[in-house]
């Protein structure tokens, strides 16, 4: 199984990314993003269940939306009003429906003017 994930980078404040990671193997019953900004735990953004709604962080809720397609096996995050704060490394991940986890190399999003 792998997890490759794309579309970081350097945004403005307000701005906007979409991640990307893409999965090869099974379809998981989840998928997801951490993230982890320096000095600071690892922390869950969002996920998503197959065929159903996508959960978020009380501090990406409203401006972040987790999507799936089982179809290409990937999984998204739409990230809009970006702020500072959410500068860090994101990782998207997956849990399979026999409880194994998986983890994507980071992809690292910087938001600063």
């Amino acid at each position: 199984v792998q997890l490759q994930a794309s579309g970081g980078g350097l945004v403005q404040p307000g701005g906007s990314l979409r991640l990307s990671c893409a999965a090869s193997g099974s379809i998981f019953r989840y998928m997801g993003w951490y993230r982890q900004a320096p000095g600071k735990q690892r922390e869950l953004v969002a996920s998503i269940r197959s065929g159903g709604a996508g959960n978020y962080a009380d501090a990406v809720k409203g401006r972040f939306t987790i999507s799936r397609d089982n179809a290409k096996n990937t999984v998204y995050l739409q990230m809009n009003s970006l702020e500072p704060e959410d500068t860090a490394v994101y990782y998207c991940w997956a849990a399979a429906y026999n409880g194994d986890y998986y983890w994507g190399q980071g992809t690292q999003v910087t938001v600063s003017s």
